[in-house]
Parts: C-alpha cells; structure tokens; sequence
C-alpha cells in the first residue's frame, strides 16, 4: 500500500519548531527518490510540495545479550509546502477561560 512508504512522522524538538516554516518530517522507505515522495505526499495529504530534502543518518548499533547487530535502516526527509497548507500532525487543544 502507498501509506506503507511512510513509516510515520518526526516529531523531535527541531522538527516541530520547522513546522512554523511550513516544513514536515517523515521517515520513509529507503527505495524512494525525491520525486516519488513529493508525488506520494501531495497525494496522501492534497497539499502542494515545493522541495524535498531527503538524508539517510548513519546505522545506529544494537546490542541483545551476547548478539549484536544493526538497527533499520531509513530515510528521514524533510518536505516544504506551499504557503498556506498544512498537514495536521498534532491534535488541536481548545482554549478555554
């Protein structure tokens, strides 16, 4: 399925303050190029993408008991929308007095 691409959003402190800038990170699947992304997140989200920066961080070591190995590799990809549009990643609280 297309929403398997997308393995979920990022959500660190440097990610949420690039949401002022109208920029979204996701981690997504290592197979896919820039544009296939931006296709993929116009089309999920019916926003309209202006760039796409993508990067793939180093291995992180794991180690279970006496066996050791790798975590997962992922792509982390950074998208900046148009003026205007939004994903809603965080739920919306209402303010009351």
């Amino acid at each position: 399925m297309i929403i398997d691409l997308v393995k979920y959003p990022v959500l660190t402190e440097k990610s949420v303050l690039l949401i002022e800038n109208a920029q979204y990170t996701f981690d997504v699947d290592l197979k896919l190029n820039k544009l296939q992304i931006k296709k993929l997140i116009q089309d999920l989200f019916q926003v309209n993408v202006i760039a796409v920066n993508t990067h793939r961080p180093p291995r992180k070591k794991k180690a279970l008991g006496s066996s050791k190995g790798y975590k997962a590799r992922y792509k982390r990809v950074i998208i900046t929308l148009k003026s205007g549009d939004a994903i809603p990643l965080l739920p919306e609280t209402e303010k009351t007095n």
